[in-house]
């Protein structure tokens, strides 16, 4: 192993120190970094195969983001105390990472190629996703892995009209915009963003803002570059012979175009594959397959940009603009909480709301400061919505990513847990895809969520735009993508907000980069897009229904004293327990004494609230209260008048005449009206079923006589013929004495 020597390089952003080290850590890696900010650390290593993959003609990068919790002085909460697979925030995380990096690799590169980010060190206000990004443009830039130039993150924040870049997790909460941009030198290459109904115009000088701002760790990148740097090796780059592609295009003319420009998707296809086909057929013998692959879409690719350019017409027709057929329904589903069907063209979204109680949360174990999630949202994509045979299993990284986007764009209009006390589930189904099903679950989630009487500050909608760049300098935006236009274009720019302004927009490329004017045109054809979806959805729904489905649980509230919170839970959980069991509803119990009932009807709610009142109300002296018989002593009955609180009836007190045996007129477990007649200073309650029989005060007993005359000092023990045993209070036993009438030896004082 060759010994590498340690360098640290520092560079000051948004006034703090961001430090990346190299050389100390997996050093048999093709490259390896630290990166620093604040108290939070990761590690990150880039590896390439020796090789290129046989028989692929794609770029096999795989980013991974391993999240440790020990980082964050934290105990894995599953069975075997030890992470497993990765958290959905750690696939989020992965798949920042990947999208402004994977553009910038050599075209034709087949060599595996895996990206790791481990968390070492997170200090709950700087989080390590911006450094995984840096870490890994560095860790490619310093090895031999054929990558093109550096790569620069950070996050912006817009605080009281003021743009901050890395706003701590702190500073987060006062921010109308959580927008991360990773770049080159020169230009954009990825953007995502969560925002509170922010304007276009903020949006799009926050972007400059934040390249502006990432200038520096392109600096410090190039100077690691050259004090650390390895000579880049040269695989063997896939790369279609002018031979190749010449006779694939001269075969197929203009029966390329004609299969390309079939409007319907199904039809589409199958009319590229007969062609594909019959290419196969004519090279095959003369020609590598995968060569022969690669003309075909490489052509495909160049019929459908001329055309969009030079003729302004897409694949299905439509114009740069245009908007394919949308219809909308709500109430699809006879038992859901909420339903909302949107379709747009041969995209279409069944979405489903779910409400349930606080305690129904998600509970996060993961690094970050958060613990609990009170919204979600899911997104599934069956192999049936393309019409495709596959394997189903757990979400893809891709679903989870659709998923948390969505989630992301309607976080902004949920009301909160004061306005509304439910858990909120909100899950898309992917029915059938051509393009933009992320943006179509948008739709159909907000239809869904209004559906459900879900009290949504502003409709939501979402639109896809796309971009072809041609060399001379033409370029074309495209609104609503379908899925060829995303395959053969330039540029995936989901946006979605309200009608006021941006909720959440994420953007990917395949170009090294995007200008400033071509974001601005971009986001101002989406928000005419955005209008127009906003007007079609609210001929549907125009407002949020006033009540909650017939099936979707109440939330009653009600406010205890915080010291009876106790009370209600009871040891071990066991009396909330019973309470729910009993009323079939759920309780939520808060700090402060908040109390949220959830039931499906309002008889099992009250009777939850008044077993709960009952169990936090003070006993009352002279108030009446019906309890029951729990135990019977010679001397009288314990009666329990409220929830875990007995009092005793003295057997002078159980009837209207006298009586010789509790027995005579009681029993365990009848049920008797008393009034409660003294409470005394032990807190014991003393009651009376005499004074509710004759509706006379009950009777002043004496104190029970005692032996040797007056009641004895409190501390003076005395023997039955009223002789003091033991010291008077304050009184001390003379040394090396013992009481009288004990017997046996005195033991020394050491060892007593």
């Amino acid at each position: 192993m060759v010994m590498v020597t340690p360098k640290e390089f520092e560079v000051l952003v948004a006034d703090r120190p961001l430090r990346i080290e190299t050389g100390k850590l997996a050093n048999q890696a093709n490259g390896a970094v630290v990166v620093r900010y604040g108290e939070t650390v990761v590690l990150v290593t880039a590896c390439m195969s020796p090789t290129p993959r046989e028989g692929v003609d794609f770029f096999p990068l795989t980013v991974d983001f391993e999240e440790r919790l020990y980082a964050a002085g934290k105990i894995p909460g599953s069975y075997w105390r030890r992470e497993g697979r990765p958290t959905p925030e750690a696939i989020l995380w992965a798949r920042l990472t990947d999208r402004p990096i994977r553009p910038l690799f050599f075209k034709g590169l087949r060599n595996d190629v895996q990206v790791v980010t481990t968390t070492l060190s997170v200090d709950m206000e700087n989080l390590p996703d911006i450094l995984s990004i840096v870490g890994a443009s560095a860790a490619l830039c310093i090895s031999d892995i054929p990558f093109e130039k550096p790569v620069g993150a950070v996050r912006v924040g817009y605080i009281n009209g003021q743009f901050v870049i890395n706003p701590t997790v702190s500073e987060q909460a006062y921010s109308s915009l959580d927008l991360v941009v990773a770049g080159t030198r020169d230009a954009v290459v990825m953007v995502e963003a969560g925002a509170r109904e922010v304007p276009e115009e903020v949006i799009v000088e926050a972007i400059r803002f934040g390249h502006q701002a990432l200038q520096p760790i392109i600096d410090i990148q190039e100077e690691i570059i050259r004090a650390a740097g390895k000579p880049k090796s040269v695989p063997e780059l896939l790369v279609v012979p002018e031979e190749v592609l010449r006779a694939v295009a001269e075969f197929v003319g203009d029966r390329l175009v004609e299969a390309a420009y079939v409007g319907e998707k199904t039809a589409r296809e199958k009319a590229l594959e007969n062609l594909l086909r019959e290419v196969n057929e004519q090279f095959t013998g003369i020609y590598d397959p995968v060569h022969i692959q690669m003309a075909f879409e490489a052509r495909l690719k160049e019929v459908v940009r001329r055309r969009i350019l030079d003729e302004n017409i897409r694949p299905d027709g439509r114009g740069p603009r245009d908007i394919r057929p949308i219809s909308a329904e709500v109430s699809v589903l006879p038992r859901t909480h909420g339903s909302g069907l949107f379709t747009r063209g041969q995209t279409q979204v069944l979405s489903t709301v779910t409400l349930g109680s606080l305690s129904e949360m998600r509970e996060l174990d993961w690094i970050g400061p958060e613990e609990f999630k009170r919204f979600m949202h899911h997104y599934n994509f069956p192999p049936y919505s393309t019409g495709e045979v596959r394997r189903m299993g757990a979400p893809s990284r891709r679903e989870i990513g659709h998923g948390a986007l969505v989630e992301r764009a309607l976080q902004a209009v949920i009301p909160s847990e004061e306005e509304f006390p439910y858990t909120i589930r909100v899950v898309s189904e992917v029915l059938s895809s051509n393009g933009s099903t992320s943006m179509a679950s948008v739709c159909g989630s907000t239809l869904a969520l209004m559906d459900a009487g879900v009290p949504i500050k502003a409709p939501v909608a979402g639109i896809a735009m796309g971009l072809v760049m041609g060399e001379d300098g033409r370029y074309a935006i495209l609104t609503d993508i379908q899925g060829i236009e995303d395959a053969l274009g330039d540029m995936d720019f989901k946006v979605a907000g309200t009608a006021q302004g941006v909720t959440a927009l994420q953007m990917d490329i395949k170009i090294a980069g995007l200008t400033y004017d071509i974001l601005k045109e971009a986001l101002d054809q989406a928000r005419d897009a955005r209008l127009y979806i906003l007007s079609r959805m609210h001929e549907t729904i125009s407002e949020v229904r006033p009540e909650l489905s017939k099936y979707a649980p109440r939330m009653y509230k009600i406010q205890i004293d915080p010291d009876k919170i106790r009370n209600v839970i009871g040891p071990g959980g066991k009396t909330i327990r019973g309470i729910t069991e009993k009323t079939k509803t759920t309780i939520d119990i808060h700090d402060d004494g908040t109390v949220i009932i959830g039931a499906t009807n309002a008889e099992n709610a009250q009777k939850a609230i008044e077993m709960i009142e009952a169990l936090t109300r003070d006993v009352q002296v002279g108030a009446v209260y019906t309890g029951r018989v729990t135990r019977i002593l010679p001397f009288g009955a314990f009666v329990e008048i409220l929830p875990g609180k007995e009092g005793l009836v003295h057997i002078s007190e159980l009837a209207e005449t006298r009586v010789n045996r509790v027995e005579d007129v009681v029993k365990v477990g009848d049920e008797v009206t008393v009034m409660v007649t003294e409470i005394d200073r032990l807190g014991r309650i003393n009651l009376s079923r005499r004074a509710v029989l004759t509706g006379q005060p009950p009777r002043p007993r004496p104190p029970a006589p005692r032996a040797g005359g007056p009641p004895r000092e409190r501390g003076a023990a005395r023997r039955p013929g009223g002789e003091r045993r033991g010291p008077a209070p304050g009184e001390r036993r003379p040394t090396g004495t013992r009481p009288e009438g004990r017997t046996g030896p005195r033991m020394p004082r050491e060892a007593s």
